[in-house]
């Protein structure tokens, strides 16, 4: 992966022939917000997996304009997730290693949120004021666990959305191997989007996958998912 630049023409064309039938009309891309983050000393993906990426959407799709897409391609990071605040269990900024989350002096929830909601309060550095709530997610899929999902997920509700006031949702997929299975709630609690949804009125959803290890015996076409990953496998 690291030394490839795949090609995106099939992507694009699939894409675009798919459009309003196997996937959703592609017009509905155009209003996305893309915020697109690589260390340089990401040792796993290669600098040409993300151009082709920001290429895909923004040149040669082209799907989403240029203004609604950042590429942030300058942090001195490994394979992890930056924030900047020091966390337990935490590494790194030069270490690609459980939990893939790091002090690297980079907010990196805070651009994410700011760049897809405009201008935000300051965020809650201290303790938060809302709750995390433990939910089954196999309410919403059946046979979950075929499927690669974890029973159970987490959502943090800050405490004027308890009280009734009007929030925003906000669904943040975690990385490989940062499923609950394999980091507890790091992800959930020490990536920094908690902060930002306390004073912001955002509630944020934590969906969990499971690592799996088996081909489902009833969809041959559910492939192993050891890392946990969302979508990586394609």
């Amino acid at each position: 992966m690291f030394t490839s630049s795949p090609s995106i023409t099939q992507s694009i064309s699939n894409t675009k022939l798919w459009s309003g039938n196997k996937i959703d009309d592609i017009t509905n891309l155009a209003k996305h917000k893309v915020y697109m983050i690589r260390g340089t000393s990401d040792p796993l993906i290669g600098a040409s997996v993300m151009t082709q990426l920001y290429k895909y959407y923004v040149t040669d799709g082209p799907f989403i304009s240029s203004e609604n897409v950042v590429f942030k391609n300058d942090l001195n990071a490994a394979h992890t997730f930056p924030i900047d605040f020091d966390s337990i269990g935490n590494n790194d900024c030069g270490s690609t290693s459980s939990p893939f989350i790091s002090n690297c002096n980079f907010d990196g929830a805070g651009v994410i949120l700011e760049h897809i909601y405009g201008p935000l309060k300051p965020r809650n550095n201290g303790a938060l004021n809302g709750k995390f709530i433990e939910f089954n997610q196999r309410e919403f899929l059946m046979n979950s666990s075929a499927y690669g999902m974890r029973d159970t997920a987490w959502i943090y509700v800050p405490k004027n959305c308890s009280d009734g006031v009007t929030c925003k949702l906000y669904i943040t997929y975690h990385g490989c191997q940062q499923s609950h299975e394999k980091i507890g709630d790091k992800y959930i609690k020490n990536t920094g989007y908690n902060r930002w949804a306390d004073t912001n009125k955002i509630i944020v959803l934590y969906p969990q996958t499971v690592p799996t290890n088996t081909i489902d015996s009833t969809d041959k076409e559910l492939i192993p998912n050891v890392n946990g990953c969302w979508d990586w496998i394609g």
